[in-house]
């Protein structure tokens, strides 16, 4: 989604359009953060990058996360737009339509924020650039667009015009697709034929043609149905409540969820919904009963530290420093584990994966730069993935490889994420009808009474 923040053009007393008011646009370091091809999403106005943001930059370059990665990205990218330009002109952005950017080396301004606010420090000589531009330039419109909603605060307390940056923010998470249609008042025929033959054609059961491999909850009075639709045989066809290595669904939901899961012709699946709804177990079991179509089950989540600090401050090796945030997803293996006897095959044949590396746990920065072919990939927290990260994940699936990504859009646990500008959201919402891909929303708790009491009163 491109970012459209031009004024639409007015049309003056002769009937002519007049040009479009061209604006200019300050960049914050969690803009670039985000995504390290942001000044190219401001169509034909031009961009401004305060020298203090490089500076910041210069200081995430180093380490694994995404983040380090989207600087060093853009750090290559600012090069190569530069060429053999100085920085601080201004020069073209490639692409038609496009305005121009440069690096503001001057900061000076009537209005001082680091006296202002009392403290000196990057983000104020941010505000102190969008400042001196508005001075300079009092014929265009200064916006300062950033992440960081503090900082926007800050601006518009000091009479700057302040935004969000909104590529790849969906509009309305009201209707996000839920991936579940609920049909009542069906006629008894088509119940009754979806029973004996197991199928019906779509336009028996709603008008137009539903999403790729959505699902249905089917009732006509007390009889009802699950279903959903196939886009190869086009189709609506009947469910039945299956088992995935002893885990069995307690709800329509999870019965969809788990069907998406284990479903070969389905290459990604989004698994939404709050805690204890079962994504990641219902993922694990189903990945586990599909083990033989794939050389190996990857489980990985983002890592998010406390406070957002740096792992390195906290002791050990690297098996020590994750093991924390990896435990979740152990404590889905132990669970499913508990369900047979220590004896047993299937209790055996677990520990078996685990000991052979048939099923791994890691973090996602070690995914980067592989090609994962013949791999079931388990994507746990992606609430806390940027849509740029979810890009870069989807991208590493070679021949057969099948992802599943699961979270909750409003447990987001990064700063300059949100319900809307996450990973999980824009994946939702971007690929809602393509035959490769099914969604599911799980609304309804399964952990217990009083985690559905915390979710539902807290």
């Amino acid at each position: 989604m491109v970012r459209k923040t031009a004024t639409a053009a007015k049309t003056g007393p002769s009937g002519k359009a007049k040009i479009k008011e061209r604006k200019i646009f300050v960049l914050d370091t969690s803009v670039i953060l985000y995504d390290h091809r942001a000044i190219e999403n401001f169509d034909e106005h031009d961009v401004i990058i305060p020298i203090p943001v490089l500076e910041e930059l210069d200081q995430f370059k180093k380490g694994n996360d995404i983040i380090n990665f989207e600087a060093r990205e853009f750090i290559r990218f600012l090069d190569k737009m530069a060429g053999q330009h100085l920085l601080h002109d201004w020069i073209e952005i490639n692409g038609p339509n496009k305005g121009k950017f440069k690096v503001l080396m001057d900061e000076r301004s009537d209005l001082d924020a680091e006296v202002i606010f009392r403290e000196k420090n990057a983000d104020h000589r941010i505000l102190n650039a969008a400042l001196h531009m508005s001075h300079t330039c009092p014929d265009q419109k200064v916006t300062l667009v950033s992440k960081d909603i503090n900082l926007r605060l800050k601006a518009k307390s000091l009479n700057i015009q302040a935004e969000d940056y909104l590529t790849g923010k969906i509009k309305d998470l009201d209707t996000l697709y839920t991936g579940i249609s609920k049909i009542d008042g069906l006629s008894s025929e088509v119940i009754n034929k979806l029973y004996a033959e197991g199928f019906v054609a779509p336009g028996e059961v709603m008008e137009g043609t539903p999403n790729d491999n959505q699902y249905f909850i089917l009732r006509n009075g007390k009889n009802s149905v699950l279903a959903y639709y196939n886009p190869v045989e086009n189709r609506i066809e009947r469910l039945n409540k299956t088992t995935a290595y002893g885990i069995a669904p307690r709800n329509a939901e999870q019965t969809f969820a788990l069907h998406a899961v284990m479903n070969p012709a389905v290459k990604l699946v989004t698994l939404m919904g709050v805690a204890g709804t079962g994504k990641t177990l219902l993922a694990l079991a189903g990945a586990i009963e599909a083990r033989r179509d794939y050389r190996q089950i990857y489980l990985a989540r983002p890592v998010v530290p406390l406070s957002n600090r740096d792992l390195g401050f906290l002791p050990g090796d690297i098996g020590a420093k994750l093991g924390p945030y990896m435990e979740p997803l152990w404590d889905n293996l132990k669970f499913i584990q508990s369900q047979f006897e220590e004896r047993s095959k299937q209790f055996q044949k677990l520990k078996e994966l685990v000991d052979n590396e048939k099923i791994t746990i890691t973090p996602l920065a070690y995914i980067r730069g592989r090609s994962l072919a013949k791999i079931f990939f388990i994507v746990d927290e992606a609430q806390n993935l940027t849509p740029h990260e979810v890009k870069t994940i989807i991208t590493r699936a070679g021949e057969d490889t099948k992802i599943i990504f699961t979270g909750d859009i409003r447990q987001i646990d990064t700063p300059y994420l949100d319900a809307q500008s996450n990973g999980l959201s824009y994946l939702i919402d971007r690929i809602k009808s393509h035959p490769l891909y099914a969604h599911v929303t799980l609304a309804k708790g399964e952990r217990s009474d009083l985690a559905n009491l915390a979710n539902d009163m807290l």
